[in-house]
């Protein structure tokens, strides 16, 4: 494992937020327009098309809006609203197609069009598709505006009503839902140079092909083509809705130049503080995060479980792995008391998986926890970088799956960590430990451990990189059925990563916990 601490420029990326929208009554017999010839489309076209792409200069361009919606703030650009009744294949599908348009942070120019009988058609832009509330629009906007990115509904809880399942607005930021959940982290389709002390690019979705489904069909597939100074990219979402709602994704990437730093599959999410929070908070709720906890299952078979941080100042924390298995941000706490927030309801909040398809050989996971004082700020990021580095006219191809979920039992095989908890280590009959001497409480839960006597031997099997530990304790929680370890570490100084695992007779019982402690 590779610890290292870096500057970085901070980006704020506010989405906006997406609420359901009210209905207003329009006797329409088409529900959109398509504009000009359809031309022939497939994922191979799409692929030649963004390699095309990668040999012309990086175009950013922007949208010019009509007067009254021009520098609109966040609520303003909430209150434009699409209308339901104009929604694509309104009534005819099981999924329907809503617009988002330009203004605010999105003032970059999306394209969306039909496929049907492999031929697209552009959804031509119009006025009557939204509902502007107080905002006062000056004149007609042209027909080639554009959109800012478009959602999917589909009747995930049951027939009849329509449910967002998947949102694409702002860069190539998306975001997924399964049955029960509620939006919180967010999936991404490229990431480069995060973290690096050039600053980060963004790279952005700049027209999209939206197969149209059978209308009986539970799954839908969505093209991409992706855009930025540095790569070009042509990607596909075959996306089918439940429980758990699964994404198959297939990327085709062509680097217009060096890419010191290509983050692969990432994803982006929320932690202010938890149940091992280190900073004072003035806040009635116990745990305010989307995510708690990074998960790498690696290809010998290890499972890794870091919880997340809110740190003092940048922590970057790669895990070298061959072949992945998988890695994902995860909310694993579902327990309502433990958030008590009856309006941003963490405790149904999605975890995204991502599952290799096909052997990735060699790379890592990387971890970015970016510090943050406030809970609007996405300070969480977590990637796949490949080796060797990205290089000049090397494509490169990969494919996953991303699984939005509340809880799979398999993931992972083992006990898994419950909690984390972490406080002085200076008690009263301790009081020869330095001030900064830590004391960790480890629980873990699930697997093979409920099923297990007080009186067996579990060896709890904890290291550090640095400083020094004292022995381990460990205890049946006859209250929770689970197991707890405690240990004190004293740091050095330097960065440490601590780890540890229950084991039984030498064999692990247990995903490995880790933990990142750096000096105040």
């Amino acid at each position: 494992m590779i610890i290292r601490a870096e500057p970085l420029r901070r980006r704020n990326l506010l989405i906006a937020g997406l609420a359901a929208f009210g209905a207003v009554a329009l006797p329409l017999r088409r529900s959109f327009a398509e504009t000009g010839a359809g031309e022939p489309f497939d994922y191979e076209i799409l692929c030649r098309r963004a390699q095309e792409l990668a040999g012309q200069p990086h175009n950013d361009e922007t949208v010019t809006l009509p007067d009254g919606l021009k520098g609109l703030g966040y609520d303003q650009y909430r209150d434009i609203r699409f209308v339901p009744e104009r929604a694509i294949w309104r009534s005819a599908r099981r999924f329907e197609v809503q617009l988002f348009h330009p203004g605010f942070l999105n003032d970059r120019p999306v394209r969306v069009s039909i496929v049907s009988g492999g031929e697209a058609r552009p959804v031509a832009y119009r006025r009557e598709l939204f509902s502007f509330g107080a905002n006062r629009v000056e004149g007609d906007p042209p027909s080639d505006l554009g959109f800012a990115g478009f959602r999917l509904h589909y009747p995930l809880h049951r027939p009849g009503p329509m449910d967002e399942v998947i949102a694409f607005l702002g860069a190539s930021y998306f975001r997924m839902l399964g049955r029960d959940q509620k939006y919180g982290l967010s999936a991404r389709g490229l990431a480069i140079d995060t973290a690096q002390p050039r600053g980060e690019e963004f790279p952005r979705f700049r027209e999209f092909w939206i197969e149209e489904p059978a209308a009986e069909a539970d799954a839908i597939t969505v093209h991409a083509l992706l855009d930025s100074p540095r790569c070009t990219g042509a990607y596909r979402f075959h996306l089918r809705p439940g429980t758990e709602t699964v994404a198959e994704v297939h990327c085709a990437l062509y680097p217009r130049a060096d890419i010191e730093k290509l983050g692969l599959a990432p994803l982006t999410s929320m932690f202010f503080y938890g149940e091992g929070r280190s900073r004072r908070t003035d806040d009635f709720r116990p745990e305010v995060h989307d995510s708690d906890g990074l998960q790498v299952a690696t290809g010998a078979g290890e499972w890794i479980w870091r919880p997340l941080a809110n740190p003092r100042a940048l922590r970057v924390s790669s895990f070298a792995v061959e072949n992945p298995r998988g890695f994902g941000l995860c909310q694993r706490d579902r327990r309502f008391e433990n958030y008590q927030d009856l309006e941003s309801l963490f405790h149904k909040r999605p975890s995204l998986w991502v599952e290799p398809i096909g052997a990735w050989g060699k790379g890592h996971v990387e971890l970015v926890e970016i510090p943050s004082e406030e809970e609007i700020n996405d300070n969480i990021v977590a990637y796949w970088v490949p080796e060797p580095p990205v290089r000049k006219g090397n494509p490169l191809t990969l494919s996953y799956r991303l699984v939005s979920f509340l809880d799979l039992a398999w993931l992972p095989p083992l006990g898994r960590v419950t909690s984390t908890r972490i406080g002085s280590a200076r008690t009263p009959g301790n009081a020869g430990m330095p001030r900064e001497a830590r004391h960790f409480v480890v629980d873990f839960g699930g697997g093979d451990l409920p099923h297990l006597d007080a009186e067996e031997a579990l060896d709890a099997d904890v290291s550090a990189s640095t400083g020094r530990l004292l022995a381990p304790v460990v205890l049946k929680n006859a209250e929770t059925g689970g197991w707890r370890v405690f240990f004190d570490f004293a740091p050095d100084g330097k960065p440490s990563d601590l780890r540890c695992r229950l084991r039984l007779r030498g064999a692990p019982l247990t995903e490995t916990w880790t933990y990142l402690w750096t000096p105040a």
